[in-house]
């Protein structure tokens, strides 16, 4: 596992409460937005939760590509290669999806 100083990172407090919490998802899981936004602390701010995800500057070293939507569709990906940079990420990873 990589070590990042996510309060090293250039970003808000939000931002980083978000990002470490991205850093704690296992591989091969996926969370849906609002899940992260409860294990972030913050479980009534999931749109919030999302932009933050969307500004992480570490893809796919903080791992946000294991994030997807409550209606279960892959939703965004901000990195380099977009969504379908992110479903190969999520099948190098075997998680457990219908990609």
């Amino acid at each position: 596992m990589t070590y990042i100083d996510i309060d090293s990172l250039p970003g808000t407090d939000f931002q980083r409460d978000v990002w470490r919490a991205l850093t704690r998802i296992p591989i091969g899981t996926v969370v849906t937005y609002a899940q992260l936004a409860k294990m972030c602390g913050h479980p009534n701010a999931v749109r919030a939760v999302a932009n933050a995800v969307g500004k992480n500057p570490m893809p796919p070293i903080i791992p946000c590509h294991r994030v997807v939507r409550s209606d279960g569709k892959i939703g965004g990906y901000s990195a380099p290669g977009g969504v379908a940079r992110k479903c190969e990420l999520l099948r190098q990873e075997n998680a457990q999806l219908d990609l």
